[in-house]
């Protein structure tokens, strides 16, 4: 006997009402505006749209030991989990540290850390890039070692002397996801430290999508249904 529900295992709300749901956190249309477009409550909206945030989360860390080969691009960013407009500098120790790594014309992976020195980013480097990769980079210091690590094609962007590309060696592809993840965060004016991983990876799984032309409102149907057991 199938549930009437297939997308959750506990839930009042029908099928169709569901789908519509799913199809406004697609759009990316907030719960407020979910809530009036759809008739109802918003708090029933905010624990469909954690539900679904949820869900992306446990499907992106399983994903989390595919080893990338080919191009690849690595950055680290920095991200105020809430507004706090008297902290404006680079370095403040409460920003939260992202490592990302992207291969191009595929998939980005992002991973909280607790800084950006080299003991903290070369232990996720040898597990997700193959030694046979191109690397790209910029100047950081904590590149240095990769050689060490018997990656051979490693290339280096010069942002100090104001380069941004050569050829085929630059960062624009993951920088370009750091800019599209602080636009969307933006919009929630502050977020609380511990959902941030959620977010962070709702934005990964948006950005893969569009990198693999997939349809964002198909795959996260794809994804419920799926876990709908376990969460």
């Amino acid at each position: 006997m199938t549930r009437k529900n297939p997308y959750k295992k506990w839930t009042k709300l029908s099928r169709y009402k569901t789908e519509q749901i799913i199809k406004c956190f697609a759009l990316d249309l907030t719960a407020n505006k979910t809530a009036e477009i759809l008739g109802i409550e918003r708090k029933t909206i905010n624990r469909w749209y954690n539900y679904i945030r949820e869900a992306i989360y446990q499907h992106c860390e399983k994903e989390k030991a595919e080893v990338f080969k080919g191009e690849i691009e690595l950055d680290e960013s920095y991200f105020w989990p809430s507004r706090i407009r008297w902290k404006r500098w680079r370095w403040a120790w409460q920003k939260i540290k992202v490592f990302g790594l992207l291969k191009r014309n595929w998939k980005v992976y992002t991973q909280i850390v607790p800084n950006c020195k080299a003991d903290s980013l070369l232990p996720i480097i040898r597990g997700k890039i193959d030694t046979n990769s191109v690397i790209n980079t910029d100047w950081w210091k904590a590149y240095d070692w990769l050689v060490d690590l018997w990656y051979e094609k490693h290339y280096r962007i010069h942002h100090w002397n104001n380069e941004f590309a050569r050829w085929k060696q630059h960062i624009n592809w993951i920088e370009s996801f750091w800019s599209f993840t602080k636009r969307r965060l933006a919009k929630f004016n502050g977020i609380k430290s511990e959902k941030f991983p959620l977010y962070l990876k709702e934005c990964e799984f948006r950005f893969n999508c569009r990198l693999q032309n997939k349809n964002l409102y198909n795959e996260i149907k794809k994804l419920l249904k799926k876990y709908s057991n376990f969460i």
